[in-house]
């Protein structure tokens, strides 16, 4: 039983150091979600050159709508840090904040760049999307990657993911590429577009807005400025999707009261009209030459960079 046990270790071993060798060795699935665990390898393989002062987070638009150069070209003293991950709710992104800023205590200012999608479904899904304490070790701490795989194995992932890393990191997969900048965002550039793609949302769950307040409580506490902002949307989705409006409205009025009592700030980036129709790849998606302009109009609006000169926050006291 030792001697099998031993044989089917080394075997599974031998797949993956050829799949590394081949350019087709995926990430640890630390969440299972290819998009989330190629962002932690992003996180582990490119530490910031400088101290971030600056974080974006959010699902998939701030991650694709993000351009650091841009910001940077309005706020030279701007080092951002793009800690969005693909395919999160609003509890998911607030999460995933938590643990970066827990672990960049030189950040001033966090910016969420928000759909109405990640306001729907926080009730019926957890928070944590990956472990924190694996995820520390494998992107702070250098560990070895190696043992994570054989922790986080599942084999259909595994071999899906392995057929298609190396077209997405190449940028050869135009529809969902796992390409970054070096600020850790995901350019999305491409001819056409695929469709509005997708439905409109049936309605915002206060579990998503109260994981927000509390990322609010949080930073104004600390004495860090959190700033909100609605991607823009499809001008199309919208009239077929919510032609009254009442939907997005009741969006805009959850997400302004979530932030009541606290110094967050809102900026309604679908209302700003900064991008045209052909900037859009799907109902909210934008292409990466597009969100250059939003970027620009972003840091613009919510005047960026004003509350980066403050001493950094005091690193937490260790236990014990």
């Amino acid at each position: 039983m030792l001697g099998s046990a031993a044989a089917a270790l080394m075997g599974f071993y031998a797949i993956l150091f050829t799949l590394q060798a081949t350019g087709n060795l995926p990430p640890p699935a630390f969440s299972n979600s290819l998009c989330v665990d190629e962002k932690l390898a992003f996180h582990r393989n490119h530490p910031p050159q400088r101290s971030p002062n600056l974080l974006v987070v959010g699902s998939s638009v701030a991650w694709r709508h993000f351009d650091g150069e841009a910001v940077i070209q309005q706020a030279p003293g701007i080092a951002p840090l793009n800690g969005a991950f693909c395919g999160l709710a609003a509890h998911q992104s607030v999460f995933a904040a938590n643990w970066l800023l827990d672990r960049n205590r030189s950040i001033r200012e966090v910016v969420m760049i928000a759909s109405p999608q990640d306001f729907e479904n926080c009730s019926k899904s957890a928070a944590e999307v990956f472990n924190r304490e694996d995820a520390d070790a494998y992107v702070f701490a250098q560990a070895s990657p190696w043992r994570f795989y054989l922790r986080y194995f599942a084999p259909s992932s595994l071999i899906r993911n392995a057929i298609e890393i190396a077209g997405k990191r190449s940028g050869h997969n135009k529809v969902d590429p796992l390409v970054f900048d070096r600020y850790g965002s995901g350019p999305l550039d491409m001819e056409g577009d695929r469709g509005l793609y997708y439905s409109m949302v049936r309605g915002p769950d206060p579990a998503c807005f109260a994981a927000l307040n509390s990322l609010a409580v949080r930073l104004q506490h600390e004495g860090r400025r959190l700033m909100v902002v609605s991607t823009p949307l499809h001008p199309d989705w919208k009239a077929q999707g919510d032609p009254q409006g009442k939907t997005l409205a009741a969006f805009r009025r959850e997400m302004t009261e979530s932030l009541r009592g606290t110094q967050a700030e809102y900026w309604d980036g679908d209302a700003a009209q900064v991008v045209s129709r052909e900037a859009f790849f799907d109902a909210i998606h934008i292409r990466w030459s597009a969100a250059h302009d939003f970027s620009r109009a972003l840091g613009k609006a919510l005047n960026l960079g004003s509350g980066v000169t403050a001493s950094p926050i005091a690193p937490m006291p260790r236990e014990g």
